[in-house]
């Protein structure tokens, strides 16, 4: 029933790792950017998202993480990779799952907000119903009289 839901992310797998785009980041000198590709552009809902669960992270202090296209850039030093890099699935697991979540509370908000409209319609038939045999009722004792 929801007209909107938002996609899940995921990255493009397989990744070849000879087709990686890594760089070295020019602000901060011993760091990387690396770009990993996704499967499509995420939209804002899952954008939004992803960012609250990477910046809640412990983690902030040695890695950064942004939506680029259809890319996740990560600056960080080479140390540690391995670790990064799970810790960048771990990101995308968890924003995917919160989509899930999202998508679950929008359709039960649109299924309560369809029931509230479908009562709200009723009820004013039924008040249109009150006023037409109110008027029914003076439309007859006002001929009646004649």
């Amino acid at each position: 029933m929801v007209k909107n839901v938002v996609k899940k992310v995921m990255f493009l797998e397989p990744i070849e790792a000879d087709k990686i785009a890594i760089k070295k980041d020019q602000y901060f000198s011993n760091a990387y950017i690396i770009d990993l590709p996704l499967d499509s552009i995420p939209d804002h809902v899952w954008q939004d998202i992803f960012e609250r669960q990477w910046k809640s992270s412990r983690h902030l202090w040695d890695r950064k993480l942004f939506v680029v296209g259809k890319k996740l850039r990560l600056v960080t030093s080479p140390n540690a990779m391995k670790e990064k890099l799970d810790w960048v699935k771990e990101v995308v697991d968890r924003t995917n799952l919160s989509v899930e979540e999202f998508n679950r509370e929008a359709e039960a908000r649109s299924v309560e907000i369809a029931r509230l409209e479908e009562r709200l319609t009723q009820q004013i038939l039924e008040e249109e119903q009150v006023v037409a045999e109110m008027i029914r009722d003076i439309l007859r004792k006002r001929f009646r009289a004649l």
